[in-house]
């Protein structure tokens, strides 16, 4: 029983490298190009895979640790250029007011 469960974990894992392979974006895949990498899982089962997931397959694309991704900004009033729009739009508005044209009288 557990040399049919090792067989049916190794072509299990044999599957799994051939669809990989097969779904991964050309452009993304490391070392080889990608239909080398195919032949080798193909031929090579274990070995070729195994190589796959060391040497040929993307990296991934989450930060590292200690690295921190620098963040935008949460809300709009964190915003620095919104901010300051809203600050040019503000002076604005009071220079007109101060000139004594283009206020609307219902707006105040």
């Amino acid at each position: 029983m557990l040399r049919v469960g090792g067989v049916l974990l190794a072509l299990a894992l044999y599957i799994w490298f051939i669809v990989d392979v097969l779904r991964t974006p050309r452009v993304d895949v490391r070392t080889l190009p990608k239909f080398v990498w195919l032949i080798l899982v193909v031929l090579i089962p274990l070995l070729g895979g195994v190589l796959w997931f060391v040497a040929g397959r993307p990296r991934p694309q989450r930060p590292r640790f200690g690295r921190r991704r620098p963040r935008g900004p949460v809300a709009p009033d964190d915003d620095p250029n919104f901010l300051r729009k809203i600050d040019q739009e503000t002076w604005s508005e009071r220079m007109r007011r101060r000139r004594g044209g283009g206020a609307d009288p219902a707006a105040s």
